[in-house]
């Protein structure tokens, strides 16, 4: 697959310009359902197959916030801008069905559109995501929205959930960072601890992802306090209920410190097994919609004429970009060409070759994705 080289973007927005995206009175738009059209010539999106709840999002004529199922609102031909809160993480994404965080990078959505070529000499898009994943960036950004998922693992079947209460305390510890959040930089630099703390762990430090007024979301207690405290009586007869004894508060502080958040916690193959379980679902979605008019075909031996199968699509017509096919055992089983205008694929049967029979394994890109879907027919050579 021939490399593409584009320049990142920083996601480094001046506040100025943010603030004129978000307080612009041309712009207007709220979340609908789950339909295609929402009755005002919108469409809607989605942020992963099972969505990334509670980002602002702007487009030319919409702006909101991704709802619990992480969905937007658009106009097709429109570009996307994404924010956690005022943290600006992608721009001039192309607003479709589907985004992933493959698309906010550009050099990433590029190579996206250039299909890999698997073993049976298919295209195939698959092949393509799984070398893109681990990119670098990539893994930095989408360990740091796994991190500011409200619960700290983003379990199987679930999507990422950022809450209103995470973003108020990310957007009041923005301005004391040290620095801007870089996703381009090393993963090393991402997490790093101590003195020297990456923005992003720094602005980790500073949320808490407990109930308000919780223990765990206080300032934990000083060394002074400690040492001024009374230690805690050997008779526990003596205790009183009312004092935080010596012990009481380095046990508290130890609680404090290891309940906040680190992006060392997050694993970068964790990270990319979301990414693995997102993509395959989109996938699945967008190939359930789509069957052919037979899944298996039975010819005579001497029935030689080209035969058809088209591709079908639940509810509409079908528009295709690209198509391809094979047959197993071309022997028996010949293809005689395929038309994406025309969404079929014809064959012929080759001679006498009773109860044989081969597969024609088709490949083809729908409008509107750079995702390839793949269908089977089973042609079977009667005796």
């Amino acid at each position: 697959m021939a490399a593409v080289h584009l320049t990142r973007p920083s996601f480094m927005l001046p506040r100025a310009l943010l603030t004129a995206l978000f307080i612009s009175p041309l712009l207007s738009g709220c979340l609908g359902g789950d339909s295609d059209n929402n009755g005002n010539g919108t469409s809607t999106g989605k942020v992963n197959a099972l969505g990334v709840s509670g980002l602002s999002y702007q487009t030319a004529s919409q702006r909101g916030k991704t709802n619990t199922k992480g969905q937007f609102q658009y106009y097709p031909g429109e570009t996307l801008n994404l924010w956690v809160g005022d943290l600006p993480i992608a721009e001039g994404v192309p607003a479709q069905e589907w985004v992933t965080p493959l698309e906010f990078f550009p050099d990433l959505r590029a190579q996206l559109q250039v299909p890999s070529v698997d073993d049976e000499g298919l295209s195939t898009h698959t092949i393509t995501e799984q070398q893109l994943i681990t990119d670098v960036s990539l893994g930095n950004l989408t360990r740091f929205l796994i991190a500011l998922n409200w619960t700290e693992k983003v379990r199987e079947g679930e999507g990422i959930e950022i809450r209103d209460r995470v973003i108020q305390q990310l957007n009041a510890a923005l301005p004391s960072l040290s620095g801007a959040i870089d996703f381009t930089v090393s993963q090393t630099e991402f997490d790093a601890t101590g003195t020297a703390s990456s923005p992003a762990n720094q602005l980790l430090a500073e949320i808490c992802f407990y109930p308000v007024g919780d223990e765990l979301c206080e300032e934990p207690p000083t060394e002074i306090d400690i040492t001024q405290a009374l230690d805690r009586p050997e008779n526990e007869n003596d205790w009183d209920p009312d004092e935080e004894y010596k012990q009481d508060l380095e046990a508290k502080k130890q609680r404090i410190i290891e309940a906040a958040r680190s992006m060392e916690e997050v694993d970068a193959e964790d990270a990319r097994d979301y990414l693995k379980r997102e993509l395959k679902k989109i996938s699945t979605i967008i190939g359930n919609r789509f069957y052919l008019d037979n899944h298996t075909a039975e010819h005579a031996p001497n029935d030689t004429g080209i035969k058809q199968v088209k591709i079908r699509r639940i509810g509409g017509g079908i528009e295709l970009s690209d198509i391809g096919a094979i047959t197993t055992r071309p022997q028996d089983v010949v293809l005689h060409s395929y038309s994406k205008q025309m969404a079929e694929v014809e064959y012929y049967v080759s001679g006498p070759a009773a109860g044989g029979e081969s597969e024609i394994v088709i490949s083809f890109s729908p409008e509107n994705t750079y995702r390839w879907v793949r269908k089977n027919l089973r042609v079977v050579i009667t005796d």
